[in-house]
This record gives structure tokens, sequence and C-alpha cells, in this order.
């Protein structure tokens, strides 16, 4: 594909991109809502919330501001809800195993970059995509939550590439913001938790309609280095 550059990893969001983990959330959530008194959210208002780590949904979700030590305990609580049940309706879009094995047949590395926090990134990938993925990073003390670019650029020093040679992929304005901040070749899923018209408002410009498509920027690297 012309102006595509080539690749030697791909980094993948993980809700909406590769699980669709909604309900989940959803039900956490609401449960931890009921808990403290407050009424619960649809699934479309959840969806709306998510994108930028718990924090930020459970503001999302409460229906005015509340003391720091109600928060703080709302959070414990639905972490603790969640982490409990985060497997329980979450399942693999259609194609997105197949994707992995292929993408990794083709000699690329595999990374999972999610504002999730980070051990429960890590549970979900060795859960859903074992020995898939090399590397499941989400946000700890010292690592910021997407757009910033503490994550992406752990994992380019883990895996030892630049920027430049990775193509991430996702499903929402916080990951468009986020590839595009640290130079890395940014595309955006259409079966996620945003729709196209969103994406396009935060910069989008390369899409794949289903998990196959992404494999059109994703040449076979086994059979170039067998010709060398």
């Amino acid at each position: 594909m012309n102006g595509i550059p080539s690749f030697l990893a791909v980094v993948f969001d993980l809700d909406g991109t590769l699980l669709d983990t909604l309900e989940d959330i959803r039900d956490a959530v609401n449960e931890s809502l009921a808990a403290f008194g407050f009424a619960p959210r649809t699934l479309e208002e959840i969806r709306s919330f998510v994108g930028n780590g718990a924090v930020k949904l459970l503001e999302r979700a409460l229906p005015h501001p509340v003391p720091d030590d109600t928060f703080r305990a709302l959070y414990r609580d639905y972490d603790a809800r969640y982490t409990a049940n985060a497997q329980n309706k979450t399942h693999p879009y259609p194609g997105i195993l197949e994707l992995l094995r292929e993408v990794r047949a083709r000699g690329y590395r595999i990374a999972v970059l999610s504002n999730k926090q980070d051990s429960a990134v890590r549970l979900l990938c060795a859960h859903y995509f074992p020995e898939l993925v090399d590397l499941a990073v989400g946000p700890t003390e010292g690592r910021r939550t997407k757009p910033a670019p503490d994550g992406p650029e752990y994992i380019c020093r883990t895996l030892g590439v630049d920027a430049s040679d990775v193509l991430y992929v996702g499903d929402s304005e916080t990951d468009m913001l986020t590839g595009k901040n640290v130079g890395m070749f940014t595309l955006a899923v259409t079966w996620g938790f945003r729709d196209r018209a969103a994406l396009v408002q935060n910069g989008a410009e390369y899409f794949a309609e289903e998990p196959k498509d992404i494999l059109n920027y994703l040449p076979d690297r086994m059979d170039k280095r067998a010709q060398m």
C-alpha cells in the first residue's frame, strides 16, 4: 500500500479492539453504583464513558461529584467487583484469535496497551490470548494512562523497536491520539466502542472494517527473511 511503512511490531488496544468487555464493565459499574445508592447506567452510557481508565469511567458514571473518600471507596468496590467478574461475558471479537495467530506467523511482535489496570490487562491477555501476546501493558504508578506516551514508550523499549516501526491499532479517540503522540502509524477499527465519525473527528485516516483487514498492512516478514 502506497505510503504505508514496513513494521516490526503491532500494538493493539484491548477493550473494543481485541475484547468486547462492555457488559462486564457495565455490570461491575452498576453493582458498585447501587451499593453506594446511585442509579444504574445503560450499556450505551457505559460505552460513551470508557476509554480513559477506571477513574474517568466512574467519574462519568456518577450523577454528581462526591467527596474524595467516597470516591476512593467506590473505586475500590468497583475494582474488586470487576476483577472478580471480568471474564463472565467478555469475549474476543470474531476473527481476533485468527488475526493474532496470523500476525505472529508473519513474524511480528505483538503487544497490548490498555487503560485498564496493568494487572487486569496481563490477566485478560493470558486468559484469552495465551502465547499470542509478547507484552501486555496497562497504567501503573509512574506510567500514565493513554494518550500519554508512557505506555507506548515502555513497549518500544521493552521490544527493542522504534515508534516508527510499530503499527498501533485501536477503536477510540484516545487511541488515535496515543498513536500519533508517539509517531506510530495508527489504524482505527470500526467494530469497537466508537463509531467511524468520532474516529475521523479525532484524526483517524486508516480503517479496518474487520480483523482480517489489518493483515493488509502486514506483509509476511518470514517470507522476506527466507529470501535474503
